[in-house]
Order: structure tokens, then C-alpha cells, then sequence
């Protein structure tokens, strides 16, 4: 029996094996700005890289090289990795940020390379740096000839996004963000969690920095991630994992499964007693998704449109 969670690595292995399809030999370009998610992401994919001729990977000053020695021999997953930063020009330690990556990325063998954005003015910044950034990632990609770009979004973050979805009023549509993969965009750490990538940072001794923003209470994500998320996690600890099962039973609805709506827990474990039910005279209704209904009595079930 299990003792220990899973780590990173495994959960990483696990998207990559289960959830996103790579064409054997793919070269991924792996978002890093320098920060704890990306700099996690891109140890342990190049750990796990097949790619071949390059030098072996340096452990961090102080800490022993078996783990690296491991992971470089125990190649399974087909693809070439490279590297790519972002500076967006807004400040002005970005740079040094990128040099962080830089230096993580040589001892790992990742070749790296990075680019400077102008982000410009207007409104919603985190929106129009985001923009910039993924422009910037692209351009990246077609020069590497890479197939896919890899950024480290893990669990919480997606739950922040359904979060801030259903504060600005999405649909249901809306709420299906951030899949384990999307078009040319990747999510190797989204069955991830923050403490998960936190730990493997810790473990294996791998600096990262901090973007000052992400405590700036001016940003609706902020709030969401420092007062809404602790609030919801007292109330029940698994919130996470609910809102992410959340986007994606939704995701499945958006991708053509129109006639299939998935049944919450709650439901299915009525529908479970009714069926097990003793006969009664007393009406017994269960209410589904889409105004659907199940009622028993006498042994005979009728599903009928409210």
C-alpha cells in the first residue's frame, strides 16, 4: 500500500503517458521565466528527455548527482526538450530571473534561449503581458522546430482560473480552462499541485525567484489565490480537485459529447439508493443535469423533462 503521495516526477510521467499525445521524437519547448513552476517543469522533463548527445545534467553545488544520474538513464518518454524565457520589460529583475533559468537550464543540458517583449499600455496588464508572452513563445517554437510549448500550470492554478471564470460570470464553457493539452500548448504539471512542486524544489535543491506580482492585491488572481482559495480549502481541503474535475467534465461536454452530461457524485449516489430501494408508496425523484428528472415508485423508474 501506498505510503507517500506521488511525486512530481511520477505525476509528470503520468500527463505525459495519459493525457497528452506527443508524435515520437517531438521536440517540446518548455516555457521557464525563473520562477518555482516552470524552473519544477523543467528539471523533471529533462530528466525525463531521449534526448541523446548532450552533456550529462550538474546537480546544484552541495547535493549529490545520483538523482540527476538516475533520471538521465532512466530515459522512457520520446522527445527532445529546449528552453525559452520571456523578459517582459516591466522589471528590472527580470533578466536576472532569466539568468537563474539559464544556469539551470546548462547544467541540465537544455539549450536555452530567451527574448524581450514590449507589453505597451492600456488596460489589464496581466492580460496584455500574457499576450505578448505567448506571441514571444510561438515565434520560439517555429525557430526551435518545435512541435509543442510547455508551460507550468499545475492544479491550483487552474482551480484559481475556474475561480475567476465564475467571478466575471463564464458559462459553463467558460469553466473548461487550462487542459493537459491544447492545440500546441502543454500541461505536463496540471495533476500537480503547488505543494507537490514546492516539495521537489525543496528535495532537490533547485532555486527559483519570486514574482512580486503574485502578492500584488490589485490582481483579481491575487485575491483569488490568497483570501478566496484558503477560505474555500477550511471549508472543504479537497476544493481543488473539485473545481478541477469541474473544467474537466466540462472540457469533455465542449469537445462534441453533447448527449453525455456528466452526473455529480451527489447524484449518482441517489440514483444508486433509488435503485436499491425497498418498494414504497411514497414517490422517490432524483434531479439530474439539463432539467432532467428520475422518479421511482412501485419499482418503475420514468425519466421525464421538467
Amino acid at each position: 500500500m501506498r505510503t507517500h503521495p506521488p511525486t512530481l516526477i511520477t505525476l509528470v510521467k503520468r500527463a505525459l503517458r495519459d493525457e497528452i499525445k506527443l508524435p515520437r521524437g517531438a521536440r517540446i519547448l518548455v516555457a521557464t521565466s525563473g520562477g518555482p513552476d516552470s524552473m519544477a517543469l523543467l528539471d523533471v522533463l529533462a530528466g525525463l528527455t531521449s534526448r541523446r548527445g548532450a552533456p550529462p545534467p550538474q546537480p546544484p553545488r552541495g547535493f549529490a548527482s545520483n538523482r540527476y544520474a538516475a533520471l538521465r538513464d532512466s530515459r522512457s518518454t520520446p522527445f527532445e526538450l529546449v528552453a525559452h524565457g520571456v523578459d517582459h520589460g516591466l522589471r528590472e529583475n527580470a533578466a536576472a530571473e532569466l539568468d537563474l533559468a539559464e544556469a539551470h537550464a546548462t547544467r541540465l543540458g537544455v539549450v536555452f534561449s530567451r527574448s524581450r517583449v514590449n507589453v505597451g499600455s492600456g488596460s489589464n496588464l496581466q492580460a496584455r503581458a500574457r499576450d505578448a508572452r505567448y506571441a514571444a513563445l510561438e515565434v520560439a517554437r517555429k525557430r526551435a522546430k518545435a512541435q509543442v510549448i510547455a508551460t507550468a500550470h499545475h492544479a491550483d492554478d487552474r482551480a484559481e482560473t475556474v475561480l475567476m471564470r465564475i467571478l466575471r460570470g463564464a458559462g459553463a464553457s467558460g469553466l473548461a480552462v487550462l487542459p493537459a493539452q491544447d492545440g500546441h500548448l502543454i500541461r505536463p504539471l496540471i495533476r500537480a499541485s503547488r505543494r507537490d512542486v514546492d516539495l521537489h524544489l525543496e528535495r532537490h535543491g533547485i532555486a527559483s525567484a519570486r514574482d512580486p506580482s503574485n502578492v500584488d492585491p490589485r490582481y483579481l488572481r491575487t485575491r483569488v489565490r490568497l483570501e478566496v482559495l484558503p477560505l474555500l480549502a477550511s471549508l472543504d481541503p479537497a476544493i481543488v480537485s473539485h473545481l478541477c474535475a469541474l473544467a474537466d467534465d466540462l472540457g469533455r461536454f465542449r469537445e462534441g459529447n453533447e448527449g453525455i452530461y456528466p452526473i455529480p457524485r451527489a447524484a449518482r449516489l441517489a440514483l444508486l439508493r433509488l435503485a436499491q430501494s425497498p418498494n414504497a408508496t411514497k414517490k422517490m425523484t432524483v434531479r439530474l443535469p439539463q432539467g432532467l428528472e428520475v422518479t421511482k415508485r412501485n419499482e418503475r423508474t420514468h425519466p421525464k423533462k421538467r
